[in-house]
């Protein structure tokens, strides 16, 4: 039976709808380790390394095997001037490098306050924490001087004709992408943050998220019970997707990557009242192994040239559309990193849970928005309602203990 979703949305409030966290894609890859070991669960490792060319959290660890807890934190830049943003910046990463190495926090002596939280204990664990810093385009207006330093490709979040945007949960000058072994040592690393940038940024909107481990195996799941993660792009093939290179950018921002986050609910109240076969059908996929509707185990590559007409993987499915595998689309991958959320219930009793859909990639118009206007009216828009988000653009790396994030462009 096919339900209505006006008629299911005319029972919630209207504002509900405009709490919700929605985005487009929500089938995407997982990375090729999981191929290996399909049976493992969320990255355990202690710690990943704070300096390189690039930041970690993007592919250290990979997506397939990202740590179980997650927070997108996005902030409003109040610093007064160019000098402030700098030591904004420097303190950020001294903070960043300390958080994800661990320690013993400095006594700050008698009659001061006290120097951390304990949230976690007196000596800080590492736990898997990642911290990923982008900036939002709206960095790059008339504050600090930087507007001709703006990245290319940067604007604001473009909204699709299946949005249903709300400015509380929009946009922001930074991005802080937090990603560790356990939801304890997120809240730890967001109250530090807070405490040592307090004057100089204000949080503007924040979501936590979680990694389903594999049931039974495999790529972990989304709130739609389907698999959600089983083509990205691996080795130097994602390199080339998701690095800036371009001599057209910037010179500060090669070694970058141009992030979207896109907060989407799902409406899983209705989607539960759908026939597994057609929601098998909107998504191309089988819901128990996570196969194509034309193979048998998760990780076969589907054959559309075989099914021309989708008598068997439907023409307007989802993996169908966000990924054609033709020689044309090729360059239009991404690399996907995303978290399931929950945020509750609404006022009328309906659950607020969903999906953070986030990805990197070189270029936002040739790669994200092109595969996400191919996506407009498909199937899956009656059961997911995409709210907020943003477009960012992750900094390059730290080289060394004397840089700092963002020194290139600032300097």
């Amino acid at each position: 039976m096919n339900v209505s979703r006006r008629r299911f949305l005319h029972g919630t409030a209207a504002g509900a709808a405009g709490t919700a966290l929605t985005g487009g894609m929500l089938i995407g890859g997982a990375h090729a380790d999981a191929r290996a070991a399909a049976g493992s669960g969320p990255a355990t490792a202690d710690s990943y390394p704070f300096h390189g060319a690039h930041q970690a959290g993007i592919l250290t660890p990979g997506p397939a095997d990202k740590q179980s807890a997650a927070c997108y934190a996005a902030f409003d830049v109040t610093a007064k001037n160019k000098a402030e943003l700098a030591d904004l910046m420097k303190t950020l990463t001294t903070r960043a490098r300390f958080l994800t190495a661990g320690g013993t926090p400095e006594n700050l002596g008698i009659g001061q306050p006290p120097p951390d939280s304990d949230v976690l204990g007196p000596v800080i664990p590492a736990d898997g924490l990642t911290m990923t810093l982008s900036v939002g385009s709206s960095l790059f207006d008339d504050r600090f001087g930087l507007a001709t330093l703006k990245p290319a490709k940067l604007t604001p979040m473009r909204i699709f004709p299946n949005d249903s945007p709300d400015p509380a949960w929009m946009h922001g000058d930074l991005l802080l992408q937090l990603c560790a072994n356990h939801p304890d040592t997120i809240h730890h690393t967001i109250r530090d943050i807070a405490k040592h940038t307090r004057g100089a940024m204000q949080l503007r909107w924040k979501i936590d998220g979680y990694n389903s481990p594999p049931r039974p195996s495999g790529t972990g799941r989304n709130l739609l019970g389907f698999k959600d993660g089983t083509a990205n792009p691996t080795g130097t093939t994602a390199s080339d997707l998701i690095w800036v290179d371009d001599p057209a950018e910037p010179a500060w921002a090669r070694g970058g990557s141009y992030q979207v986050v896109r907060l989407i609910r799902m409406l899983v109240e209705f989607w539960d009242r759908v026939s597994i076969n057609e929601q098998e059908n909107m998504f191309g996929r089988r819901r128990d192994s996570g196969a194509p509707l034309d193979g048998t185990n998760e990780f076969d590559t589907p054959n559309y040239a075989a099914d021309p007409k989708g008598s068997v993987i439907p023409l307007d499915s989802h993996i169908r559309l966000a990924n054609p595998r033709t020689p044309t689309t090729a360059n239009q991958r991404l690399l996907r990193r995303s978290y399931n959320y929950d945020l509750g219930v609404d006022q009328n009793g309906d659950l607020q849970a969903g999906h953070i859909f986030t990805c990197f990639q070189q270029d936002v118009q040739r790669q994200f928005e092109t595969v996400q206007t191919r996506l407009i009216n498909e199937p899956l828009v009656d059961y997911v309602q995409p709210f907020g988000g943003g477009y960012f653009y992750v900094l390059p790396g730290v080289a060394d203990t004397r840089d700092w994030y963002g020194r290139a462009l600032l300097t």
